[in-house]
């Protein structure tokens, strides 16, 4: 396992109402960084409802939103519980064990308070009209969650239950599609089996950090990316990009990392779609909120851990619950605002 951290001492999850696929044991983050970057996927998806497209899919784990099976009252097993207790009980259950790792350390709002990403019509079109809801995190090893101390705590399961918590009667799912070590040039390979073929509303696509480690070449990597978000627009899906990391081993080749956040941001304007800037989030936790690398990244320098991961999932949820928001609000949203922006 990973280093532990004081981030990392929270209670497990009570219940069954969020269950994941499958849970695999993560091997330690002290080898190489190809190693690290390597490491075995964590197979599942965070879900609420019925996976559109199953045969690339593990099992799906047990709704617990509109359309779940009906929980029983424990003091009258024969008296099933209505919807709306239901809903109220699982949103108690979720807000206490999410609010844990943050006990200590809390996750802030970056400086000048978060803009909007843009729009998402599809997703809000299906929450407002109370149909099924699919978003697929596509990425690397930070999608598929090297460093948790538990699949549970994966930034989309960790998302699944925020916007479970906000949309408590919505049919959300989440399908976790991250493949530690690879970048674009494997991700195109995959992007209609394990994205397109999904029917996702919404596709959270975490890219570049490999590129970087890899040395290579960002402009092409760029390329690559766009050709994938035509795709999934193509296809009737809201995107949001997410740039790489803040931590030593991206740090190290500085360079490289910049140019790759600039065309990502490149990518996002000329195609219209989202962007979460990680990078600058991060290293806002750090110079600005003066958090040590180690409070959020683990050993390998390159990973975060169960707080940072929590804090990532926190912030972008919170951004796709604006937008949405706005959106049912009526609030017309300019094609110009495309990101989120701490600094």
């Amino acid at each position: 396992m990973s280093r532990v951290s004081p981030f990392r001492r929270m209670a497990a999850l009570a219940g069954s109402a969020i269950a994941v696929a499958a849970v695999v044991l993560l091997t330690p983050a002290c080898l190489s960084l190809a190693r690290a970057e390597a490491a075995q996927p964590i197979q599942q998806a965070a879900v609420s409802g019925p996976v559109k497209s199953d045969n690339s899919k593990p099992a799906a784990a047990p709704a617990t939103g509109a359309g779940a099976a009906v929980a029983t009252d424990q003091a009258n097993p024969a008296q099933p519980k209505s919807l709306t207790a239901k809903a109220i009980d699982t949103v108690k259950e979720v807000a206490k064990s999410a609010g844990d790792i943050f006990s200590r350390v809390p996750c802030l709002p970056p400086r000048g308070g978060a803009k909007s990403m843009g729009s998402l019509p599809h997703v809000a079109k299906k929450l407002a009209s109370g149909e099924p809801v699919v978003i697929v995190a596509f990425g690397s090893s930070s999608t598929q969650g090297f460093g948790v101390t538990s699949p549970e705590f994966t930034y989309p399961n960790r998302l699944a239950r925020q916007l479970r918590r906000q949309y408590p009667t919505a049919n959300i799912t989440v399908l976790n599609q991250g493949k530690g070590g690879e970048d674009a040039p494997e991700m195109m390979k995959r992007i209609q089996t394990e994205v397109i073929d999904m029917k996702p509303d919404l596709v959270i696509w975490q890219v570049g950090t490999n590129a970087v480690l890899r040395n290579l070449d960002p402009a092409e990597t760029a390329l690559m990316v766009e050709d994938g978000v035509a795709r999934i627009q193509a296809a009737g899906a809201d995107l949001v990009l997410v740039d790489p990391q803040y931590s030593p081993q991206v740090n190290q080749r500085a360079e490289s990392a910049s140019r790759m956040i600039k065309l990502l941001g490149k990518v996002a304007e000329l195609r219209h779609v989202g962007i979460f800037p990680r990078f600058e989030v991060m290293r806002e936790w750090h110079e600005q909120q003066a958090l040590p690398i180690d409070s959020f990244v683990i050993a390998d320098g390159l990973h975060m851990n169960d707080w940072g991961y929590a804090c990532f999932a926190q912030l972008l949820g919170d951004d796709i619950i604006k937008s949405v928001g706005q959106i049912k609000l009526g609030v017309n949203v300019p094609g110009s605002v495309l990101s989120y922006r701490p600094m």
